[in-house]
C-alpha cells in the first residue's frame, strides 16, 4: 500500500469513528430523559446507564445522578459495582476517538496538559481523572488513545477510578436521601 493510499486509510477510519461518536454523543444528549428510566431496571439498567452516560464524548451527560439517588434504594456496593463498570466501558468511545488520531478537542489546552500527565504518569492520570468528578475524563481517554497506553491497562485503571469514584457517590447517596 503506497502513502497516499494509507493515508486514505487512515482518515476514513478516523472520519467514521468521529462520526460514530458524535452521532453517539448526539442520541444519548437528545434522549438523556429517557436514559434515566433504566432505574427500574436495577443494577443491570444502572450498569447500561452508566455505559451510555460515560460513552458521550463530545456532550456532558449527568453520569452521577442515578448513583447517588440509587445508592438510598441499593445497596451502595452494588450501585458502584454496576456504575463503575458500566462507566469504565464507556469510557472506551474516548480512549478509541484518540487512537484512531481524529480527536477534535475544542479546549486544545486542557487536552494538552491532560496529554502531558498520560504521557508522564500514565495509569495513575487516568486512575485520578476517573475517580475525581472533573469533566477531564474524556481527555485522558483520548490521551490515552492517542499515546497508545495497552486498552486493558487503560480499563483497568479506569474501572477502578470509577469504582471508587461510584462507591463515594453511593454511600453519600445513602447518607443524605
Amino acid at each position: 500500500m503506497n502513502r497516499w493510499q494509507e493515508a486514505w486509510r487512515r482518515w476514513g477510519a478516523g472520519a467514521a469513528g468521529l462520526a460514530l461518536v458524535t452521532a453517539l454523543s448526539l442520541f444519548l444528549y437528545l434522549h438523556r430523559a429517557a436514559i434515566v428510566r433504566f432505574s427500574a431496571y436495577g443494577y443491570p439498567g444502572l450498569f447500561l446507564f452508566a455505559l451510555l452516560t460515560s460513552a458521550s464524548v463530545v456532550l456532558p451527560m449527568p453520569g452521577l445522578v442515578l448513583p447517588y439517588v440509587l445508592g438510598a434504594v441499593l445497596n451502595p456496593w452494588g450501585v458502584a459495582l454496576a456504575a463503575g463498570s458500566g462507566a469504565a466501558l464507556g469510557e472506551l468511545t474516548g480512549y478509541f476517538t484518540g487512537w484512531s488520531g481524529t480527536a477534535i478537542i475544542a479546549d486544545a489546552r486542557r487536552y494538552g496538559q491532560v496529554r502531558r500527565w498520560m504521557q508522564r504518569y500514565g495509569a495513575l492520570t487516568v486512575f485520578l481523572l476517573a475517580y475525581l468528578p472533573l469533566p477531564l475524563m474524556d481527555f485522558a481517554g483520548i490521551a490515552a488513545g492517542a499515546t497508545r497506553m495497552p486498552v486493558g491497562r487503560f480499563l483497568f485503571w479506569c474501572w477502578l477510578g470509577k469504582i471508587l469514584k461510584m462507591l463515594t457517590v453511593a454511600f453519600l447517596g445513602a447518607k443524605m436521601l
